[in-house]
């Protein structure tokens, strides 16, 4: 006598959940911000005349597996208010199969938050969907005014940025272990309530002002049921070029692309945006309604390239703030030029060659055997050491794509999308224990990370060619 197990019903992967949410944040993102539909559009029009005429660019793309995923990456950034609020976001992120990686203090640049970066770490899963949210808490401790400190508090505590079945899900997921592709449906939908715009303020016109007049992201944080998603931004192959279009679809960008000058040979991250729309709000109050306008969301495009290691990171660093020191550019963009001219002439201390880049120790890569290495491999003994190797052809290396975000060029974004005149400096250290503490989890390091997916590429090239794994001399 036979009998008949019901199967439980299959959990779909994090990749098919993240991928659901970036498709439906885009959707919805592209309803609210008409533009961000006209910036898709570009970057797809450039990206494509990229691929076309640069075939090096496209082979290099899809032998690192990266190719599929351009038209499908995304970035986004929401800005939060209180400890509970990241806590959860934590483990929203987990069931995209998205962790917090990275420590960012924005407050150094006159933006009173501190950051992280939520995506996904395995290699597999980024190049399926890279989705990315720079997650941001506000520091409540820097308003300096104490009333107004404790009215932010109480404001904050009192919103649920949260659907209840969102939490559920959540729960649900770390219960079971997964979700069911009819729960992942209703997760992203429920959770796509905690990133969608409302033009209701929670607070006064009056509590608005005054948060407004302490800085303009305390009253973006502060006077809303949640934070709304304020920018998405795609990755273009040629920034500069986007930046140059833009005013042909009725965008104007902003003056500078934040993060290193054009070169040859891209590294780390290049952002530019367009000016954060003005939004009509109704403000709460007693008596009837008062309309205002709010600005804070805008669009935004990257071009990512390699992932320094320590010391490259150290060497562009001290670039970018030798420029930033004495080249300022003004509301206007009266200075960009000269800002641009100065910044790619200092970047002439740091290699434009992937070589280099590599001899020297200041980039992450990716290495594979080649066919002619592992046909010397059979017939042969080959040299042990990977530079030879590499020089006769048996060993390549490709960059690996920086997946991070810089904090000078987020502070850069924020401050021309909240105003370029409004510069605060805040007299105060990073805080990392206390955002760790609220997070309810360690933040990853980022520069670990590379060097994990360096060292485990060429472990696998070195025994495809039938070798033992080497470290490489010239990782910093």
């Amino acid at each position: 006598m036979s009998r008949s197990f019901q199967m439980p019903h299959a959990f779909v992967s994090t990749d098919r959940i993240r991928s659901l949410f970036t498709e439906a944040m885009s959707q919805m993102y592209r309803a609210e911000v008409p533009q961000y539909g006209t910036l898709i559009e570009l970057v797809a029009d450039v990206n494509a005349g990229c691929l076309k005429n640069k075939p090096e660019l496209r082979e290099r793309l899809a032998r690192a597996g990266e190719l599929e995923r351009i038209d499908v990456e995304r970035h986004g950034a929401i800005r939060l208010g209180t400890a509970e609020e990241l806590f959860t976001i934590r483990r929203l992120f987990a069931v995209m199969g998205m962790q917090s990686v990275g420590y960012y203090d924005l407050s150094v640049a006159g933006v009173p938050v501190h950051s992280t970066c939520f995506r996904p770490i395995d290699e597999a899963a980024l190049n399926i969907n890279p989705f990315r949210v720079f997650t941001s808490l506000l520091r409540l401790e820097l308003i300096e005014d104490e009333g107004l400190r404790s009215e932010a508090e109480a404001i904050l505590a009192r919103r649920r940025i949260y659907t209840p079945r969102a939490v559920a899900l959540i729960e649900r997921h770390e219960q079971n272990g997964g979700l069911t592709e009819a729960e992942a449906t209703e997760f992203v939908a429920e959770a796509l309530e905690t990133f969608r715009w409302h033009g209701e303020a929670t607070v006064s016109v009056e509590t608005y002002k005054r948060l407004h007049d302490a800085h303009r992201l305390i009253a973006d944080v502060v006077s809303f049921k949640g934070p709304h998603i304020n920018h998405l931004t795609p990755r273009t192959l040629d920034i500069d070029a986007v930046q140059a279009r833009m005013p042909e679809r009725g965008i104007t960008p902003k003056a500078v692309i934040e993060g290193p000058p054009r070169r040859h040979c891209d590294i780390l991250l290049r952002q530019t945006s367009f000016k954060a729309l003005e939004e009509t709000i109704v403000f709460a109050g007693d008596a009837d309604a008062v309309q205002g306008t709010h600005t804070a969301r805008f669009g935004e495009i990257e071009q990512r390239g390699v992932a320094l290691t320590a010391k490259g990171r150290a060497l562009y660093d001290r670039l970018l703030a030798s420029v930033r020191g004495e080249v300022q550019v003004g509301a206007g963009g009266a200075k960009a030029g000269a800002y641009d001219q100065e910044l790619a002439e200092r970047f002439k201390a740091l290699p434009d060659s992937w070589d280099e880049l590599r001899r020297q120790g200041l980039a992450f890569f990716r290495y594979h055997a080649t066919p002619a290495g592992i046909a010397a491999a059979v017939g042969g003994t080959l040299p042990k050491d990977p530079e030879a190797l590499i020089a006769k052809g048996y060993l390549a290396f490709s960059p690996i794509v920086y997946e991070d975000f810089l904090p000078v060029s987020a502070a850069g974004i924020f401050q021309s999308n909240l105003g370029t005149d409004q510069q605060q400096n805040y007299a105060t250290h990073s805080n990392r224990d206390a955002f760790e503490a609220a997070l309810g989890a360690t933040v990853q390091d980022e520069l670990a990370l590379y060097a994990e997916r360096q060292a485990a590429s060429l472990d696998a090239a070195m025994g495809a060619l039938g070798l033992a794994p080497l470290q490489l001399k010239t990782v910093a």
